[in-house]
């Protein structure tokens, strides 16, 4: 299911998406980005959003956040993200998005997606409150948005049960994908003494070996990691049946493979 909603949801990280932000007094793509995401918290301050998102270095949030909101209010940034995501997905796939099986899948998603409880998953729960769209494209771009931050706020549990911390995950999801730390998009910027720190500390609890790779107990991790993560992210999909589920597989994968492959 992942695989199949990461490429709906990620319709809002789209220079589609950008744009609407940029034209609302954004000043570049990281304003959009934690004015859009972050809005369902309401005006929280910079520290809770960083918390919340988790795997950003120490400052990056607190260079948006509180600043977007002297140029946007949260239910303004809510509806941007929304016009701006929605008219992405739909360039993305085409005349998929006039399909009767994107309308199918948008609702068996839509029923998933608002049934999981709330407890512990902070992002999610402020999704949760906000209106479903009624217009397809939107409410399946909704529908996606939700599961995929259900099951992010799952992941950051299942890493702060194991101890790692944002920018650990980061290096360690480098490592996976069979780069150096150094080298990863996501923390290749931060200072090579700041990125070092964090290496030795994952090699002094054994998870980094001397090259900077994998050790066995690292690799274990990682992977008991992303198995907690997605027995995490099941229950939203326990309201459907067995056909159902079938029923939104087949219907999502045209889609999804749409959307992954507009965006290479």
């Amino acid at each position: 299911m992942f695989e199949l909603i990461e490429p709906i949801a990620t319709a809002t990280f789209s220079e589609v998406a950008n744009e609407a932000f940029l034209a609302v007094g954004m000043r570049n793509y990281w304003d959009g980005y934690f004015a859009g995401r972050a809005a369902p918290l309401g005006q929280a301050p910079a520290e809770v959003v960083h918390a919340v998102f988790y795997n950003f270095a120490d400052g990056e949030v607190a260079r948006h956040i509180p600043w977007v909101w002297g140029k946007i209010t949260p239910e303004e940034a809510i509806a941007v993200r929304e016009r701006g995501s929605t008219a992405a997905l739909r360039q993305r796939i085409g005349d998929l998005a006039d399909s009767p099986g994107l309308t199918r899948a948008a609702d068996l998603a839509t029923r998933a997606a608002v049934s999981a409880p709330t407890e512990g998953r902070v992002l999610y729960a402020g999704l949760r409150a906000l209106d479903t769209p009624t217009e397809p494209v939107a409410r399946l771009w909704h529908a996606a948005t939700l599961l995929r931050e259900h099951r992010g706020d799952g992941h950051n549990a299942a890493l702060v049960a194991h101890g790692i911390g944002g920018t650990e995950a980061h290096v360690l999801l480098a490592l996976s994908l069979g780069m150096q730390a150094a080298e990863f998009g996501r923390i290749h910027h931060l200072p090579k003494a700041q990125l070092d720190a964090v290496i030795d500390g994952l090699r002094h609890r054994g998870l980094v070996d001397a090259a900077g790779g994998f050790t066995a107990t690292g690799r274990e991790t990682k992977d008991r990691i992303e198995a907690l993560t997605d027995e995490l992210a099941t229950p939203p999909y326990d309201v459907l049946s067995t056909d159902e589920l079938d029923e939104l597989i087949a219907a999502l994968e045209p889609i999804a493979a749409a959307a992954a492959a507009a965006h290479e």
